[in-house]
């Protein structure tokens, strides 16, 4: 394998599941030999995790993608932004991450800013389809799954134990029809800020979204051993595979807390959730897949 010199540009302010990708990524790669240099925006979480887990780090502007750009072999927008500050200033092929599943704008300056990607890295089946349709060459998209980072380790699982979902004011989370079916099921959901503590001692992970890229959050909770219940959109049906390694709902709060009270009320059937869930995230979401894919993808991108 040779050894690649990589840009990687994300200007996002929260540490969500797509920064967490880029952190275990630039890790991935590093661990493999390979050069990293990160762009973001100051002060960030990310900004800060990367500099103490010892990446060069600095401020993505137009000026540092025009310059450092030409010091690498590809540059990795894992953003919007980055997308467009990549789209404008880079001087090597491009490589665009693209983790949401709603549809791509069709604007001119869009189109042209999808067409100065080199490749693209759909995180599922669903949002490559996606880029498809606004017009990206199929041949043009790797689908690349994210990965499970393994230190967050296992549960301490009990069907006694609260149920957990995400903490957020996103109405595409679908908070609300989580409230609505913790009512009806009568079981106690934490809505947590701070996920893999929470996961520690949760009953169940329910993750109730009417978008998802992929659903790294829910992987998350397979890993631990937490059973999964989860909206049957998107690239969570890529995910999560339905009454094996989790249950998936459609969006309708009556339905979501049958399925609450199906998996707490049938122990063997929630640890035979747990155990098959586990199996997937090792078989399907792992680190190495994640590196071998990227690697893949960038190869591509250079030979372009």
């Amino acid at each position: 394998m040779f050894r690649l010199r990589v840009l990687h540009i994300d200007t996002g302010t929260e540490m969500r599941g797509g920064q967490y990708q880029v952190l275990l990524l630039m890790k991935a790669l590093r661990e493999a030999g390979d050069s990293q240099v990160f762009l973001g925006r100051p002060k960030t979480e990310l900004w800060r995790q990367a500099a103490d887990a010892g990446f060069a780090v600095h401020r993505a502007s137009l000026a540092n993608v025009w310059r450092r750009s030409k010091r690498v072999d590809v540059v990795h927008a894992h953003d919007a932004r980055a997308h467009t500050l990549a789209a404008i200033a880079s001087r090597k092929p491009i490589v665009v991450s693209r983790r949401v599943a709603f549809p791509v704008g069709k604007s001119v300056g869009s189109r042209w800013k999808y067409g100065r990607a080199t490749r693209y890295i759909a995180v599922s089946q669903a949002v490559s389809e996606q880029l498809q349709a606004a017009g990206v060459n199929k041949d043009k998209i790797d689908v690349v799954y994210d990965a499970v980072d393994t230190a967050a380790g296992e549960a301490d699982w009990s069907p006694e134990h609260p149920a957990v979902a995400l903490a957020t004011d996103d109405p595409q989370k679908g908070r609300d029809l989580v409230e609505r079916a913790a009512r009806q099921s009568g079981i106690h959901v934490i809505f947590s800020e701070s996920l893999i503590e929470d996961l520690r001692r949760a009953s169940l992970f329910v993750y109730i979204s009417r978008d998802e890229g992929l659903g790294s959050a829910a992987l998350i909770a397979m890993s631990m051993g937490v059973p999964v219940i989860a909206s049957r959109i998107g690239g969570l049906t890529e995910a999560v595979a339905d009454g094996v390694s989790g249950l998936l709902v459609n969006n309708d709060a009556t339905e979501i807390a049958v399925a609450m009270r199906k998996v707490l009320g049938d122990r063997k059937f929630a640890l035979r959730l747990i155990e098959a869930a586990k199996q997937r995230v090792a078989e399907r979401f792992t680190k190495d897949r994640l590196v071998e894919r990227t690697v893949s993808a960038y190869a591509r991108a250079i030979a372009s």
